[in-house]
């Protein structure tokens, strides 16, 4: 009898130790995303291994591409725009005939070419597509010291053109007056299906199928621990990165953040927060951002959001309209570079865009997706990522525990508070408001977004912070 009730003790401490062994492993195993190895080459995978060569790139243009750019200006059909309608209904097409007039009379492609072409380019095979980047070494290191990796990582309708203003003041701080403690060595790839990375041919090409091949693409590299920064996808894209590889991603740097897994918690901090803010975590500048929530947050979502709902449901539709229109494609990702920079600027007769941008700066980008005709495949990217639902997604499900840093800047559509952004990223190292700027940080706020970098990295380098995660 006593042997038996020895066996089921013994029984029973099994049973509590393998639970306890699984609850210990599985948060862990749980807390990594895994990795995707996918093939998004045309055909069969080949049985032969991948090519994985780094070969030089660079950005070239044809008389031919020329003459065709500009028979499609001369031959656009305008519409008139209503009276007083500024860029309340979209782009203000009067205005849009000037940019035209620009873009054939004195904008000189062959001269921003060269622009693009200032920094070494390069592409790479990886899971069967020819990946492009940029990758920036600093001019100068003083004795003794190292180069930190930073991946750059770029969104919707943007494009790798939009970090080259931002690049110098990374690699080479001290000569824009930003001290040498930290030098970068930059990465800006362009994501699968944008600029001149090729096109994924398969369906289901997400943020998690970009990071892998971002992480792969640090690893040839050899970059065993670097950086992470980006907005718009470009946040997701290096969210999920540090979801995947966590102990190769010292630091994750923001300067968008969506929250997909909403709760009660967000629930009641929209209804009571304005009332209550410290009960929700909230600060003042949380509360100014934010509310009234129905003209700061609800509104903003559904007037700032139809093109969203068509590119994540028949993107093609309107993406071979715009590849085949020059003026068109302008039109359309214009309005984003107008109301994404500031909403106040809807009410002006230019849409603002010369405030923050040179006509130069914005027609490059532009130019980026007319020459590479990757305005479909960038468009189909809100399909892949968003067909299966919002907060359906695993990575949607998982923190971040790498060391995080978030630039807070005004003029996004929606403010996401610190206090909302701690349940996704538990180990935020820096959260700051930044005193001007919207979606596009880097393109239009590089001095800003460059010192804030700085001073998250250097947070983490002293603080150790990526050892403690």
């Amino acid at each position: 009898c006593s042997s038996l009730a020895g066996i089921m003790l013994l029984e029973v401490l099994l049973v509590l130790g393998t639970l306890l062994i699984y609850f210990l492993f599985s948060k862990k195993k749980e807390e990594t995303l895994p990795f995707k190895d996918g093939w998004w080459g045309r055909g069969q995978k080949p049985v032969t291994k991948e090519d994985s060569s780094i070969r030089p790139f660079k950005v070239e243009t044809t008389e031919e591409e020329l003459s065709d750019l500009f028979r499609r200006l001369d031959q656009a059909r305008f519409t008139e725009p209503l009276e007083n309608s500024c860029f309340h209904y979209g782009i203000n097409s009067m205005h849009l005939r000037k940019i035209v007039s620009y873009w054939k009379n004195q904008f000189n492609w062959k001269k921003q070419v060269e622009v693009l072409n200032k920094y070494p380019q390069f592409k790479t095979k990886i899971q069967g597509l020819d990946i492009h980047f940029v990758h920036v070494k600093p001019p100068r290191l003083p004795e003794g010291r190292a180069a930190k990796p930073l991946l750059m990582v770029h969104g919707w309708p943007g494009s790798f053109y939009e970090f080259y203003k931002i690049i110098p003041l990374l690699t080479d701080p001290a000569s824009h007056g930003l001290g040498d403690e930290h030098i970068f060595e930059v990465i800006c790839p362009s994501i699968p299906g944008y600029g001149f990375s090729e096109a994924p041919h398969k369906k289901d090409f997400n943020s998690v199928s970009a990071a892998s091949v971002f992480y792969e693409l640090m690893l040839r590299l050899e970059f065993n621990e670097f950086y992470t920064q980006g907005g718009d996808w470009g946040s997701l894209i290096c969210t999920n990165l540090a979801q995947i590889a966590p102990n190769h991603v010292k630091g994750l740097h923001l300067n968008m953040v969506s929250v997909s897994k909403l709760g009660l918690t967000h629930l009641l901090s929209v209804l009571l927060g304005r009332y209550f803010p410290g009960l929700f975590g909230l600060q003042d500048e949380d509360v100014r951002r934010m509310f009234p929530f129905w003209k700061k947050g609800l509104s903003r979502i559904l007037s700032e959001s139809g093109y969203a709902h068509i590119q994540a449901t028949k993107p093609d539709t309107v993406g071979c309209s715009l590849n085949d229109s020059p003026v068109g494609l302008a039109a359309y990702i214009l309005e984003k570079f107008s109301s994404w920079t500031d909403m106040e600027f809807q009410s002006l007769e230019d849409g603002g865009l010369e405030r923050k941008f040179s006509l130069d700066d914005l027609l490059t980008n532009i130019m980026i997706y007319w020459v590479s005709g990757c305005i479909v495949s960038s468009m189909r990217f809100y399909k892949e990522n968003l067909q299966k639902g919002i907060g359906t997604q695993k990575h949607e499900k998982l923190t971040v525990q790498v060391p995080t840093g978030i630039a807070s800047f005004p003029n996004e559509i929606l403010h996401i508070p610190q206090a909302w952004a701690k349940k996704k990223y538990p180990n935020i190292a820096s959260f700051h408001f930044m005193p001007r700027g919207g979606h596009f940080a880097a393109f239009e706020e590089p001095e800003l977004l460059a010192k804030d970098i700085l001073q998250f990295v250097d947070k983490v380098e002293k603080e150790q912070l990526w050892k403690k995660k």
